[in-house]
């Protein structure tokens, strides 16, 4: 008894039979074998949407990729040639006009070198009024309103010739001087004012002409535009002339919305230099005087073309922009072909008129 005891407590286990062995791997192979066929089933999807997020991306890039952007035009520019910007074809090309909130700072850059390149085209700008003293200066000037310096030109010499100085001008007779400036219009008002300005000069100036704007100003017909003028190329001290030339471009090229005269001169004058002001105010005017004209400015012939925001508002044409230039014989009406007598003594250099050759 004992023995067969012990068998029975040490006897192992006994196999199961192969068939329910057998059974029990098919069951669990059955149960495996749907997850990796679920598996299978999912890759072909993660590639479908790996080809779409591809396909998405390159057509996102592709609406957002700017337009390949055009050359900007070659322009040289050579002073003492004719000012047509330099362009292999006759399309007119528009400049981009500056933003409407354009910074102070791109303001000041654009103003500056727009009269940078305006220097070079007219490089001795001068008054076009011939004058050989102050005293002759201050009557020009005077006698320029409403007509043009041209004309005044033509009408001195016999005035200044017959009444060489205040004190001789203060004691004219009226109606000889209206006879003398009848060609420059409004001549009975314009008499006036030369006569009183010279008996001004003559009681309270020891007849000279003051090298103060306050005391100018306070002379019969001389208003803040004459006496810059006067200051700036009788006495070398800066100022801004802002005539009707002057009005107009700096408004075309965006430097001011201003239309007041006062309003003008004080917002140009923040964007240069000081010592700049008189050959600015030059500069302008002459510009104004001979292509970018009121009614219809030479925009297809006009140097500054390329930086102008106002281009395309007169003829851009280059063959028919040159025409309308204004040309005499050696040079624009009112451009001697030397500069005056006065400037050469100031140490400028004469150049040959715009235009001349070509």
């Amino acid at each position: 008894m004992g023995e067969n005891s012990a068998q029975k407590t040490t006897a192992p286990a006994k196999k199961p039979a192969p068939e329910k062995r057998a059974t029990a791997e098919k069951t669990m192979a059955m149960k495996k074998a749907p997850v990796k066929k679920a598996a299978a089933k999912k890759a072909p999807v993660k590639k479908v949407a790996a080809k779409k997020t591809a396909a998405t991306q390159s057509a996102v890039s592709a609406r957002k990729a700017p337009p390949p952007r055009k050359a900007a035009p070659a322009r040289t520019a050579a002073a003492g040639s004719p000012p047509t910007p330099a362009r292999t074809s006759a399309e007119p090309f528009a400049p981009p006009a500056p933003p409407k909130n354009e910074s102070r700072t791109a303001l000041v850059r654009r103003a500056r070198r727009i009269n940078r390149e305006l220097a070079e085209v007219y490089p001795y700008a001068h008054p076009e009024l011939d004058f050989e003293n102050s005293f002759q200066l201050v009557v020009a000037t005077v006698l320029s309103a409403q007509t043009t310096d041209l004309r005044v030109n033509q009408t001195t010499p016999a005035l200044f010739a017959k009444y060489p100085t205040p004190e001789d001008l203060a004691a004219a007779v009226p109606e000889e001087v209206e006879e003398i400036l009848r060609p420059c219009g409004f001549f009975r008002a314009k008499t006036k004012s030369v006569m009183g300005l010279s008996k001004a000069l003559v009681e309270n100036h020891g007849g000279e002409v003051p090298g103060r704007l306050e005391d100018l100003v306070k002379l019969p017909g001389v208003g803040r535009k004459t006496a810059f003028v006067v200051l700036g190329n009788a006495f070398g001290r800066p100022g801004i002339t802002v005539d009707t030339h002057f009005q107009r471009l700096v408004r075309r090229w965006r430097w001011t919305e201003a239309t007041d005269p006062d309003k003008i001169e004080a917002a140009i004058g923040g964007l240069f230099p000081k010592s700049e002001w008189t050959m600015l105010s030059h500069h302008v005017i002459f510009h104004g005087r001979r292509i970018c004209h009121a009614r219809k400015p030479a925009c297809g012939a006009c140097p500054i073309a390329p930086l102008c925001p106002a281009f395309g508002e007169g003829e851009t044409d280059p063959e028919k922009a040159r025409k309308l230039l204004k040309y005499e014989k050696g040079g624009f009406p009112g451009q001697r072909l030397k500069p005056p007598q006065s400037y050469l003594d100031a140490g400028g250099i004469p150049a040959p008129p715009l235009g001349a050759a070509g």
